[in-house]
């Protein structure tokens, strides 16, 4: 029999991950590389861990994320919602009012929903979006 598997998509900034989770040990792998091997910071690896850790279901899952676009932020940023969004599809059979439902517990600590934060665009005449090139009197 095959295991389960759970597909979820994270969005942030201009990045996009496609999460799939698997029951397993806990190994996490970013675009084939290892978790730590990808990310060069520990406080995004840390960022990406939070919704496992609030759900206890750290060691529980081998997730595989294939992210695309946009910087190391941006991607643990949405490869976070991805999992989210694969934990919500593991407990969908879980009563959602209950107290120890993954949907109240993930809601609560804001990661279900999706930081729509963007660049903003470049306007004609300024430097960048709101940086105006310097005046001079005369």
């Amino acid at each position: 029999m095959a295991t389960k598997k759970y597909y979820a998509t994270g969005h942030r900034k201009s990045s996009m991950a496609k999460v799939t989770m698997v029951s397993g040990k806990g190994k996490i792998t970013i675009n084939g590389k290892e978790l730590n091997e990808y990310l060069p910071f520990q406080t995004l690896i840390m960022n990406l861990k939070q919704p496992l850790e609030v759900t206890n279901t750290l060691d529980k899952f081998d997730i595989e994320i294939v992210a695309t676009g946009g910087g190391f932020s941006g991607q643990t940023g949405a490869a976070r919602q991805g999992i989210t969004k694969a934990l919500l599809e593991y407990d969908k059979n879980t009563d959602p009012n209950s107290e120890n439902s993954f949907r109240k517990i993930l809601k609560a600590k804001g990661f279900i929903t999706r930081d729509s934060r963007i660049k903003e665009r470049k306007k004609p005449g300024l430097k960048k979006a709101r940086k105006a090139p310097q005046f001079s009197k005369r």
